[in-house]
């Protein structure tokens, strides 16, 4: 079981990551210069799979694709029930996926950071701030929690996979927060900045660590024996 959800929770990243940043810097050279244009979308699935492939690679192999399930089974790599399951389980996964980049959709557009590098968002787009930075830093915590794993991680190549992850969870959360996924760094710009950037970081600590809480859980629960 715990290599199928590896494989729901690769996928929902592939989709969040890559089609996030379609939605949200594909074409947002108006917010903060974040526009990435089609060669950033293109990276952000690149590094999706760099990022997917450090982190749960050696739990399930990583495919996140249900043609790489087909042609691994085709070559007698996996059994059929496996290559059912991993392509069930991807599905569900890019469906998670999208209903994320919905319910940030839904809830709205924000401003990004201020000129000091303080991060922020538009009056009432709470939610969608919440979200994203919950996300996004579950996201990131995941991939550095399975990069530096004992026995499944990248080992010397663990600070490449999580600098990486980095810049992709950039490309999308940019145009949304501003990203911060780091409460220490969106503290001290925000002493600076004041007003509403320092009436808003109470959210740009807690989201982050509910985010790395809900990760830990995760990666305890594919990796328990």
């Amino acid at each position: 079981m715990k290599k199928y959800l590896a494989e729901m929770l690769g996928t929902m990243v592939l989709v969040l990551m890559g089609c996030g940043s379609a939605v949200f810097a594909g074409h947002a050279a108006g917010i903060c210069g974040a526009g990435v244009g089609t060669l950033g979308v293109a990276m952000a699935f690149g590094l999706s799979v760099v990022a997917m492939a450090y982190t749960i690679g050696g739990i399930s192999g990583c495919h996140i694709n249900p043609a790489i399930t087909l042609g691994v089974w085709l070559s007698k790599r996996m059994n059929g029930k496996d290559a059912v399951m991993y392509m069930l389980f991807q599905v569900i996964g890019a469906i998670i996926g999208s209903a994320v980049i919905y319910a940030l959709v839904s809830t709205g557009g924000s401003s990004g950071v201020t000129a000091t590098g303080a991060n922020s968002f538009d009056s009432g787009e709470m939610l969608q701030a919440f979200i994203a930075e919950t996300v996004f830093t579950f996201i990131f915590v995941l991939v550095v929690l399975g990069a530096t794993d004992e026995k499944r991680g990248a080992g010397n190549l663990a600070g490449l996979a999580i600098g990486l992850s980095l810049v992709l969870i950039h490309i999308v959360c940019i145009p949304i927060t501003g990203t911060s996924v780091n409460p220490a760094r969106s503290i001290a710009p925000a002493l600076f900045a004041g007003g509403e950037a320092l009436s808003q970081l109470w959210l740009f600590i807690v989201a982050p660590f509910f985010g790395a809480a809900l990760s830990a859980f995760a990666w305890r629960g594919l990796t328990r024996d």
